[in-house]
């Protein structure tokens, strides 16, 4: 065999641990695409039309997000291949002009108990915004083990479970700016950005859609602004835009995975040199001086990312939102 085959083969590899790691994530949230990545896993016809595109462009999510995209929901494996290969340049086209941009507003009843424990008013600046639904934690209401919290009268309500001792926010956020930086902002008054936005969203799970649904009728009233650009490029010229009065938090959620180590190590130098608070949720691994003191974060079984404030580790939540973990010290307003 060749050097050459032992390269692909390798890569072909790569990609196929790839989607079996993805199969141990969807579950027992998502049976259909753990079916789906499954199934690819074991394909060498898919696994080498993925290495065809741009590593950044082979991620589970994306494929199987771009064929619903394109022909809706596969009933299983056997469908969702006829549609790739019957309709593969689409797809594929489909795979290069968007990204995972899952905009997720359950993640926000994780950041608002971090939010509520700093000075007010606070100026709120997300870089991987997507369309910005993270961007408005101080319009949704929302529910710590059924006590009440955030907007009262929001037509988003979030439920959380919360595990361990801590404070209930008992002070409302009050957000005096707030921006995003995205380098592919979506548009919540644009249908077919809108539509993407569900497609993301793992077959079976109905409630994320209606909490999808209900944040973008939110956002609409009073869209976000998000500017385009690279986050560490655009990081210092959109902070400075922030009122001096105001307590300005920059805050990120599944975003520093797709940055390389350096490009994220950039990224935390510039957040240290603002002055400015840090709330990210990003999984084990990703910011390893955050975790580095923890021990072993979640099993298969139970996929969990590590929630810190300023760099240090307080809670491990669900990776779309509705359980929070508090760790040791529980109160999330210590320093």
């Amino acid at each position: 065999m060749s050097d050459g085959s032992l390269t692909e083969v390798a890569r072909l590899t790569e990609v196929a641990e790839w989607y079996r790691e993805f199969v141990l994530y969807t579950r027992n949230v998502s049976p259909l695409y753990a079916e789906l990545a499954e199934g690819v896993a074991n394909d060498r016809d898919v696994l080498t039309l993925l290495l065809e595109l741009p590593e950044q462009k082979r991620q589970p999510n994306l494929l199987f997000a771009a064929v619903r995209h394109v022909a809706g929901t596969p009933s299983d494996y056997a469908q969702f291949r006829s549609i790739l290969f019957s309709r593969r340049e689409t797809v594929v086209a489909t795979m290069l002009a968007r990204r995972t941009q899952t905009n997720e507003p359950g993640r926000c009843a994780a950041v608002y108990p971090l939010l509520a424990a700093l000075p007010q008013p606070v100026a709120l600046l997300e870089v991987g915004a997507s369309a910005g639904l993270c961007l408005l934690p101080d319009r949704y209401a929302y529910e710590y083990n059924g006590v009440p919290a955030g907007a009262a009268q929001s037509p988003l309500m979030i439920p959380c479970r919360v595990e361990g001792v801590w404070t209930h926010p008992t002070t409302a956020v009050e957000v005096a700016w707030r921006a995003g930086i995205d380098v592919n902002p979506l548009s919540v008054t644009d249908p077919d950005d809108r539509r993407w936005l569900e497609t993301l969203i793992w077959p079976g799970q109905d409630e994320r859609v209606r909490r999808l649904d209900r944040a973008l009728a939110v956002a609409r009233h009073d869209p976000p602004r998000v500017v385009r650009g690279d986050l560490n490029e655009r990081l210092a010229d959109v902070a400075a835009e922030a009122p001096e009065h105001a307590t300005l938090v920059v805050f990120h959620t599944s975003v520093l995975c797709y940055l390389s180590a350096a490009d994220r190590q950039r990224f935390v130098e510039q957040v240290r040199r603002l002055g400015a608070h840090w709330i990210s949720q990003e999984e084990s691994g990703v910011a390893p001086s955050v975790t580095a003191d923890l021990p072993e974060l979640a099993s298969d079984e139970d996929p969990m990312v590590v929630l810190a404030l300023d760099g240090r580790a307080v809670a491990l939540t669900a990776p779309h939102g509705g359980l929070i973990r508090w760790l040791e010290p529980a109160d999330p307003s210590a320093s």
